[in-house]
């Protein structure tokens, strides 16, 4: 063992196309190796020859923040959060399992099942890099899935910088037809005035999600029991695309059954401060400052979204049991619903305190135009809303305090509005920051749910606005490593399908209750116990499926075995919950819906082994998950003991997931 890490150690100082790796990510330095043509051996290295300070911030925050480099955690770099259930496999539909409503008002589509792998707006990164920087990532994992990951940014000038960014999830799967092809793709500039007054934001993204839909392995016989037919997994019969061979080929794109989504925005923000101006004079330089006292802020956004569900030899016996068709669908099978978004928006702040800009006070109105594209034609509505914002996060940074505001004064969602306010407060180093917040919206309900939606089979009831509240407490010790967190939610008007594709709304009012904790214990001087549990609890009769009970955990060891470079992580993690009766997937709407009459049980916990590590930039993730799938049944050994994410939906057996990340300082 001590040879290949000896090994690797050396590979980490070696040039590559003569550009100089970081010793680590952010802002520590890299070395050239000081062997090239001409050069002296004996010299003193420049130890800021090759360095890089890299920092970043969000599209509505002027905090500066530095790239993650930890390497135990590796859903850092994989889009599923360990507390999620998926379908099955990588990039189909995704939930949390705690009760996340959508709290957001105004219009909303409707179509929210891929969100977890998708770009979004409030997330994307705007650097600031001494020197150009790239990031190159790929996964391999079991059955021909794979990740790429292109990152690359740099400053123009040192008051404007770009950044690009690819990413493509495909996973073939490990059933019959639930291939995915994932693409999502951004590029954003942020450039700044000499004088430092005004600002111009850019961002070009977009999303392209494609999942084959097999509906889930049929009922009629217990095929994941009998591993002498169905050791392979693929030749088990499912309910859509059952046409589908098995195996479909490396980065293999095509569309059989299920759905494609896409979406791209365009989105420009500019900002013009009116305020006072002054200089820091050191002993060689000049650097000008700009307090802020007044700022006018215009943003423009233009957003496109198509929503496709495809099925090229539909089945007739599914469409007619679960969705109510008289006839079959012919071959090609196709229902599609496009729209297009244009908002324009006009705000001004204040800053009361013009050496915090981390204190201000906002005020803007918008117009949204939106045209929507059916299978029976096109209708436009428009909104007009009013926003306001409240931020003060103080110098001596003991206090943090947020209020917003939304309303829809007329327009398509009239009425509509969301609320949300924070106080946040450093009390001790053994308390660390304590949180209090409240959070309401009344909203009108998605678009699926109305009867012009290409996606609503029959005529829709008329539904009142869903107005749910949310109340929540936090406290937080980073140093110590641990949190807590409790939600209270007030739930009325909860608008949900059942029955595949029926849609209704809880009159009633109900509660939801969340509890969670996080700690990680330190075991050893290099052993690490993370613990990180959920309680969940519906109060009232509400169409809300939570298990009660479930946990994170991981064990292992954090160190360097020894070499300075090395950054090293192994152990095992595995995840729990308790049976619960799961909600069931619609793959012709995209939708999970409410049902009540299955209960999913985990057989095992779900478990994993890792071997994670960092060489100055250079990051490996080496993966054994589901070891829980192992048995020996009738005379045949296999991970063929598959847990199940929702009614007819079985989790993989075992993969084996290999990962490398590198950066470079170009």
């Amino acid at each position: 063992m001590a040879y290949i890490f000896s090994l690797f150690l050396l590979l980490g100082t070696v040039n590559l196309y003569a550009q100089n790796p970081l010793d680590r990510i952010p802002g520590v330095r890299g070395m050239r190796s000081g062997t090239g043509t001409g050069q002296d051996s004996l010299k003193r290295r420049d130890n800021t020859e090759d360095s890089i300070t890299i920092r970043f911030r969000y599209l509505d925050t002027s905090r500066l923040m530095m790239l993650d480099s930890s390497v135990t955690d590796f859903r850092v770099r994989f889009p599923l959060p360990m507390d999620y259930t998926f379908l099955g496999n990588l990039g189909l539909a995704a939930k949390p399992y705690a009760f996340s409503p959508r709290m957001v008002s105004g219009w909303d589509p409707g179509f929210h099942a891929f969100d977890i792998y998708k770009l979004r707006l409030d997330r994307i990164k705007f650097y600031q890099t001494t020197r150009p920087f790239s990031q190159l990532g790929y996964l391999l994992g079991s059955k021909s899935e794979q990740i790429i990951h292109l990152l690359h940014t740099q400053n123009i000038q040192p008051n404007w910088n770009f950044a690009f960014q690819y990413d493509l999830i495909n996973a073939p799967g490990f059933f019959k037809n639930q291939n995915t092809n994932h693409n999502r793709y951004l590029f954003n500039s942020l450039y700044q005035s000499k004088n430092r007054r005004y600002s111009l934001y850019f961002i070009f993204m977009g999303n392209s999600m494609q999942a084959n839909e097999n509906g889930g392995i049929k009922d009629d016989y217990d095929y994941l029991n009998d591993v002498v037919s169905f050791s392979e997994r693929t030749t088990i019969p499912v309910q859509l695309g059952d046409y589908v061979p098995p195996g479909q080929g490396f980065l293999n794109s095509t569309l059989n059954t299920g759905n494609r989504q896409r979406s791209s925005t365009v989105f420009i923000r500019q900002q013009y401060d009116l305020g006072r101006r002054d200089s820091l004079v050191t002993d060689s330089t000049v650097v000008q400052l700009f307090y802020p006292k007044f700022r006018m802020e215009y943003n423009f956004q233009y957003s496109g979204h198509r929503f496709r569900y495809y099925d090229s030899q539909p089945d007739s016996v599914y469409y007619r049991k679960n969705y109510d068709f008289l006839l079959t669908p012919a071959n090609g099978f196709n229902i599609e619903e496009k729209w297009s978004e244009m908002v324009n928006d006009f705000s001004l702040y204040s800053f009361p305190d013009d050496q915090n800009p981390q204190q201000f006070l906002k005020a803007g109105i918008s117009l949204q135009n939106l045209t929507g594209r059916f299978e029976e034609g096109r209708r436009k509505y428009y909104n007009v809303f009013v926003h306001g914002e409240y931020r003060n996060k103080t110098k001596n940074k003991k206090w943090d305090m947020e209020a917003a505001g939304k309303f829809y004064l007329t327009g398509f969602n009239n009425g509509d509005f969301d609320v949300y306010g924070s106080l946040k407060r450093y009390l001790s180093k053994t308390l660390g920051f304590a949180q209090l917040g409240l959070q309401n919206v009344n909203r009108t309900p998605s678009f699926i749910y109305e009867t012009s939606s290409s996606f609503s089979l029959g005529e829709q009831p008329s539904f009142s606005k869903e107005n749910i509240t949310r109340l929540f407490a936090s406290l937080e010790n980073d140093q110590r490593r641990w949190k807590l967190g409790a939600s209270y939610y007030l739930v009325s008007n909860y608008t949900y399908f059942h029955d595949y594709y029926k849609a209704d709304q809880a009159t009633a009012l109900f509660n939801v209750v969340n509890l969670s904790a996080e700690k990680t214990f330190r075991v050893g001087r290099r052993w690490h116990w993370l613990v990180n549990v959920q309680f969940n609890q519906r109060v009232g009769n509400g169409p809300v499926n939570m298990p009660l009970f479930f946990t994170h955990q991981r064990f292992g060891y954090e160190g360097n075995l020894g070499f300075k470079n090395l950054v090293f992580s192994t152990g095992l993690e595995g995840r729990y919950h308790t049976s619960y009766k799961a909600d069931n997937y619609s793959p012709l709407q995209s939708q999970f819906f409410y049902q009540d009459t299955q209960t999913i049980s985990l057989k095992l916990p779900d478990i994993a082994a890792y071997v994670h590590f960092r060489i100055r930039s250079f990051t490996t993730y080496f993966r054994l998950e589901n070891l829980n799938t192992m048995r020996l049944k009738d005379g045949s050994f296999g991970f063929t003991n598959n847990n199940l994410a929702a009614p007819y939906y079985p989790y993989p057996g075992a993969q084996l997931r290999l990962g490398i990340f590198w950066g470079f300082v170009n």
